[in-house]
C-alpha cells in the first residue's frame, strides 16, 4: 500500500470487539462491530454477536452487558471470520487500543486459514495521546465526551467502533490536510501490522507451548528469568504486544494470576492431564 497520499484519500474501517475474557487464545470474541468511512461519509457497517467456546463469567458480562443467553444461538467465529476479512479489504483499519483487538482477530484469522490483511493498522489511543490535549484521560468514552460526540452504548462493538472513528478522524484533522498516512503512522509511534500478531503458526517454541497448554487448560512448566528452579502455571492466554509478548497465567506456586514475559521464559514443557479449574474473575 502506498502510504504517501494525504490521509483523507484513504478508506478507513474502525472496528471494535467485545470478548469473553481479556486474553487471546484462551478467550473469544463475542461481538464484532465495524464502520467503513471515506471522506466524511460512513459507507458501510458490520455488526454481529458470536458464540464463545465457553460460558462467560458474571464479571465479564458486567463489563459489556452481553449475556450467555444473548449469544446462545449466535454463529461461532469460523462462520463469520471471512466476512470480517472481506470488510477490511482495501481499507486502513483503526481501533482504540488496537493491539488488544488485533490479538483476538489475528488468532481467528490463523485458526481459519484466512490471510492477514496487509494494510497497516491505526491505534486511536496512541494517536489521541499525542494529539488530543487537555482531557482527563484517553479512555474512549472520555474522549468522545470531550469532543462532544454521541458515544452510544459504551462497551458495545458497533457504537465503540463509531466512537473510535470520531476520535481517529479528529486526530488526523489535527495533523492537517496535507499529512500523509505515513505521517499518521509515525505520529502514533508504533507500526502495527497483522502479521506481527501471529500466534498459532509461530516458529517460537515457547509460544507454541503456551498455545498448546492454553487450549488444553493444562499447566506449563518452565524456567523464568534467571531462576534455576522450574515453576508451573496454567496459561490463560498469550498476548503479542509491541512492548513485549507475554503469557497471562495462573501461577500454581503463588496461587495467583500473573504476567510472564515470553522473552524471559525458557525450556517450556506442557504437562498433560485434565483441564484445571481456574478461579474466575
Amino acid at each position: 500500500m502506498n502510504l504517501d497520499l494525504p490521509w483523507n484519500e484513504y478508506t478507513y474501517t474502525a472496528f471494535d470487539t467485545e470478548t469473553s475474557g481479556a486474553w487471546p487464545v484462551g478467550c473469544d470474541v463475542v461481538e464484532f462491530g465495524a464502520v467503513k468511512w471515506f471522506q466524511g461519509q460512513e459507507i458501510g457497517r458490520l455488526q454481529f454477536l458470536l458464540k464463545p467456546r465457553r460460558p462467560m463469567s458474571a464479571f465479564i458480562i458486567g463489563i459489556h452487558g452481553i449475556t450467555n443467553e444473548m449469544v446462545a444461538d449466535a454463529p461461532a467465529m469460523p462462520g463469520k471470520i471471512r466476512e470480517i476479512a472481506e470488510f477490511f479489504k482495501g481499507t486502513v483499519p483503526m481501533a482504540h487500543h488496537a493491539p488488544f483487538d488485533m490479538g483476538f482477530i489475528a488468532v481467528d484469522f490463523e485458526a481459519n486459514q484466512v490471510g492477514f490483511p496487509v494494510e497497516p493498522v491505526l491505534c486511536t489511543s496512541l494517536l489521541a495521546r499525542k494529539l488530543i490535549h487537555g482531557v482527563e484521560n484517553h479512555k474512549l468514552q472520555t474522549l468522545v465526551k470531550f469532543l462532544g460526540v454521541d458515544g452510544g452504548s459504551a462497551h458495545r462493538a458497533l457504537d465503540d467502533a463509531r466512537s473510535c472513528l470520531a476520535v481517529g478522524v479528529k486526530c488526523m484533522q489535527t495533523m492537517g490536510e496535507k499529512a500523509t498516512l505515513r505521517d499518521v503512522i509515525a505520529m502514533q509511534g508504533k507500526n502495527l501490522r497483522w502479521a506481527d500478531y501471529t500466534v498459532l503458526h509461530n516458529n517460537n517454541a515457547t509460544i507454541r507451548a503456551v498455545v498448546e497448554a492454553t487450549r488444553a487448560g493444562v499447566p506449563l512448566e518452565f524456567l523464568y528469568d534467571k531462576a534455576t528452579t522450574p515453576r508451573q502455571a496454567v496459561p490463560l492466554g498469550v498476548v503479542r504486544n509491541p512492548d513485549g509478548d507475554f503469557m497471562q497465567a495462573y501461577c500454581l506456586r503463588d496461587r495467583s494470576k500473573k504476567r510472564f514475559y515470553l522473552g524471559k521464559m525458557r525450556e517450556a514443557v506442557v504437562i498433560p492431564g485434565k483441564p484445571w479449574e481456574i478461579p474466575q474473575d
